[in-house]
């Protein structure tokens, strides 16, 4: 039992820090100080989220090659092709931001059912982008909560809602519906644009295969 006790209180010396034996404890690092709160903390996120999959939607339309537009995923009669798909997020983004501004949709064409060439939804993408687009790089925390109210239907007027309400529909379904195309690009063997991307970021970084 005096051995095992001599052993423990050898251990425990040894491993005394050297500050006991007159040396000085590293110093603790620095805390970082957190990164400041941007002004308008919301209509920075809503922002930055359009960014994104309004970029990669478009590049969606760009860059898939003409020959797969009537692709289709599957043999489900309801299923879209590319180009249908491609037309529903036109469609969409028009319906939602035309919501946002408190006016009727402007759009005239139905892009998801009306054949369409790759030059002609690749302009209305850019298109629909376009009449979305100032709704959010204008956006601020407090126009973000002003209240619209939507033009009168057939049951009178409609209820009102916060300006951004639509704006973060329209991001939600636009992601929605690009985690779709990203499946068209796959069955393809084709890169979808956010890959492609991240691969051109990480291969300037000096991280790419």
């Amino acid at each position: 039992m005096k051995k095992f006790l001599c052993t423990v209180v050898l251990c425990g010396m040894a491993a005394i820090p050297a500050i006991a034996q007159g040396g000085t404890a590293p110093p603790a690092a620095a805390p970082q100080a957190p990164a400041p709160m941007p002004a308008d903390p919301v209509a920075t996120f809503v922002k930055s989220q359009w960014a994104n999959v309004s970029k990669n939607l478009i590049g969606s339309a760009e860059q898939m090659p003409e020959t797969n537009f009537g692709m289709k995923l599957g043999t489900s009669a309801e299923v879209r092709t590319f180009g249908g798909m491609l037309g529903h997020v036109v469609n969409a983004n028009y319906l939602f931001c035309s919501r946002a501004k408190g006016e009727a949709n402007p759009q005239t064409v139905n892009y998801e059912t009306t054949a369409q060439t790759k030059a002609q939804l690749v302009a209305a993408m850019h298109a629909a982008m376009d009449y979305c687009g100032p709704l959010y790089t204008s956006l601020t925390d407090t126009s973000a909560m002003a209240a619209v109210t939507p033009p009168a239907g057939g049951r009178g007027p409609g209820r009102m809602y916060p300006f951004v309400q639509p704006l973060i529909q329209n991001i939600i379904h636009n992601n929605e519906e690009y985690g779709n195309l990203v499946g068209y690009f796959r069955s393809a063997n084709l890169v979808p644009p956010s890959t492609a991307a991240a691969n051109a970021a990480a291969a300037a970084a000096g991280r790419g295969n």
